[in-house]
């Protein structure tokens, strides 16, 4: 967090005053606290298995465990964040990784471990990072009051864009070169640091006590509600659409981006490092802008408008060979996704009744999670047999499509 200085907040309490209030400062810092660990990681991790083995099947297997939770277990976990108290849901996921990851990095330093346990591990943080996510999502409603909800989730997606992908990944490369178990006990540490955090958090829900004695049915018929209410409601099924083809369609070119830069763009490793550091640094910028924009224009403005940016960011990263301009294009879809993104949480969190946050975030988790996975599977075939620009150019239509579809239902964004 250090990267952007926090402004005090502390003053006053999350009420009219306009202020987000101390309880938000604390989930924030806890956010980029396990953002950090987790950009290490994304570097470490895929370092450690490579030193391994050199089996491109494993290693591409490595990745698969670390998405299998999510796909197997978000609609679970939703129920469960909206069954027990969100801080304590919280808490007892990031004991959890703090605690498995603390003894993975002690089997690090005895030297290198099976690689069940590699996958074990990988497993098991995989799924408690589901419950952190979705009780994260809930909290945030129960520290912020929903009219600043806008601007509270555009500072903790700015932490991520900072913590997770410009921080971490070099911080996770330099302690991985200096030992195995670094970064791992680092991410260890975070996530204990974030339970301080979190356990100082004052504000709970009225409703939590309540919620926690009520009557239970199954878990099966309360991921069901979840299900219901989306498919129900106008707004939150146009969003979990848009989600779902975004993903579906951008992530399927982007699975490409080494062969693009090398192919099309004619860079090297170097470069090839700078011009996905322009996305990410356009996602920094991003956060800012979303904040000026929403009182201004509203929400759903963007997100109408963001559906374009989108469709028009493959057509023109399909129509360049100039590394510069497809450079610059990766920047303006940086600021793009932070600020689309916040919206689309935003708009998510005002609509949904707080009883609901966590199955809705677990419905939404799936969708983006799930589109992701057959994108790339799919964007790879479709590369390989037809050609290099065709999922840019299919993202840019199916995108343009979705914009004409969504347009009116996204209109609600502003009556939330």
């Amino acid at each position: 967090m250090s990267a952007f200085r926090a402004r005090r907040t502390d003053a006053a309490a999350p009420g009219g005053s306009g202020r987000l209030g101390p309880d938000f400062v604390r989930l924030w810092w806890s956010s980029a606290a396990t953002n950090l660990g987790d950009g290490a990681l994304l570097a470490a991790g895929p370092l450690l298995v490579a030193s391994l083995t050199g089996s491109a099947t494993v290693v591409a297997g490595a990745s698969a465990v670390q998405l299998l939770p999510a796909l197997l277990f978000s609609l679970t976990s939703g129920a469960l964040v909206d069954r027990f108290p969100r801080r304590t849901v919280l808490l007892a996921a990031n004991l959890v990784r703090a605690s498995v990851l603390a003894l993975f990095a002690v089997a690090l330093v005895f030297g290198a471990p099976p690689l069940w346990l590699l996958f074990v591990v990988l497993f098991a943080v995989g799924t408690s990072e589901t419950l952190a996510d979705s009780a994260y999502g809930a909290l945030l409603v129960s520290v912020v009051p929903r009219s600043l909800l806008g601007r509270a989730n555009a500072r903790l997606a700015l932490t991520f864009s900072v913590n997770n992908q410009l921080a971490g990944p070099p911080l996770g490369a330099l302690l991985f070169g200096s030992g195995w178990a670094l970064p791992y006990g680092l991410k260890s540490l975070l996530c204990l640091a974030a339970v301080v955090l979190v356990a100082r958090i004052a504000a709970v829900p009225a409703d939590e006590g309540v919620r926690s004695r009520a009557p239970r049915t199954t878990l099966r018929t309360e991921v069901r509600e979840g299900l219901d209410h989306v498919r129900r409601g106008p707004l939150l099924r146009t969003l979990c659409v848009c989600v779902l083809v975004m993903n579906l369609t951008g992530v399927g070119a982007f699975a490409l981006w080494v062969l693009y830069a090398q192919e099309r763009l004619g860079l090297g490793e170097f470069g090839f490092g700078l011009f996905l550091a322009a996305g990410a640094v356009g996602g920094v910028v991003g956060s800012r802008v979303f904040e000026w924009l929403e009182p201004r224009v509203g929400l759903a403005a963007l997100l109408r408008w963001g559906l374009v940016v989108e469709a028009l960011t493959y057509a023109a990263l399909a129509s360049t060979t100039n590394a510069v301009v497809a450079g610059a294009v990766m920047a303006v879809f940086g600021v793009h996704t932070m600020v689309w993104g916040t919206a689309a949480v935003t708009s998510r969190q005002r609509a949904t009744p707080d009883a609901l946050l966590g199955r809705v975030s677990g419905v939404y988790r799936l969708a983006d999670l799930g589109g992701a996975a057959l994108g790339a599977l799919v964007g790879g075939v479709v590369a390989e047999q037809v050609g290099l620009l065709v999922p840019f150019w299919s993202a840019a239509v199916g995108v343009s499509v979705l914009a004409l579809v969504a347009w009116r239902p996204l209109g609600a964004a502003d009556r939330t």
